[in-house]
């Protein structure tokens, strides 16, 4: 809750009256992006000062385009198996103007400017718009336009729904939003409740019939287990009783 009271304030003054907005986001992102609203945050600030900047101080557009970011990164991360860390690593490095950890997303590119600007341009054949690499929302918007077109788009949200390692990692997020409602009191309580009650159901309904075909395998099989073990079990018996 501590951290949650930190990263807060600095939300509040980066985007002003968009702070809501990213807020909210923060809150949804244990489905959206497998992150506690914490780690959301946290990762929004890393690169927030950047994005503010190349979108002239438009904060409601920068709090649209941070929450894409973070679904991109966490579905790299789904889809290519990507630690998800190395690619908070790489999009930090954008901001600054660093392309050497692009090859950190596996989309095929390596880690140079010119890789960089060969995205872009190929992010520009598909979309119709022109992407300037000295900023650093169209480095972002063209990344998001890569990975859509490589089919890596909504793979958190698809995998939190359908996979049992998904729904868990979405359990875990959101049991660590309502420790932090729990410390802070007031209705969010109750939506965090709501929430991880959800998430576990999801889990349930994954891992259920997971469960149930192995315990029908395991039925299955024994007949033969039986069939193969019986003889064995005999002769043992009858060698025991001639002795």
């Amino acid at each position: 809750y501590a951290d949650y009271e930190q990263l807060t304030g600095g939300i509040e003054t980066l985007y002003k009256d968009s702070a809501d907005a990213v807020l909210a986001n923060a809150q949804q992102a244990f489905r959206t992006a497998g992150m506690s609203a914490n780690e959301y945050m946290e990762t929004v600030m890393q690169f927030s000062g950047s994005l503010l900047q190349s979108v002239g101080g438009d904060t409601v557009k920068a709090a649209q385009m941070a929450d894409m970011a973070l679904r991109d990164m966490s579905d790299n991360a789904n889809k290519m198996g990507t630690d998800i860390e190395r690619l908070q690593d790489a999009y930090r490095g954008f901001a600054r103007g660093q392309y050497t950890m692009l090859d950190n997303l596996s989309l095929g590119y390596g880690g140079t400017r010119s890789e960089m600007e060969r995205l872009l341009k190929d992010a520009e054949a598909i979309s119709g718009i022109h992407y300037d690499i000295s900023s650093y929302a169209d480095v972002v918007d063209a990344i998001h336009v890569i990975q859509t077109e490589m089919g890596i788009t909504g793979t958190t949200a698809e995998e939190a729904a359908t996979t049992i390692s998904g729904s868990w990692g979405m359990l875990k997020a959101s049991w660590e939003n309502l420790l932090v409602s729990l410390a802070g009191g007031g209705d969010d309580i109750d939506t965090a409740v709501r929430a991880v009650f959800d998430s576990l159901l999801t889990w349930l309904g994954n891992i259920g019939p997971r469960i149930l075909e192995v315990v029908q395998g395991i039925i299955a099989a024994i007949p033969s287990v039986i069939e193969t073990a019986w003889p064995v079990v005999r002769d043992a018996f009858m060698s025991f009783i001639e002795e």
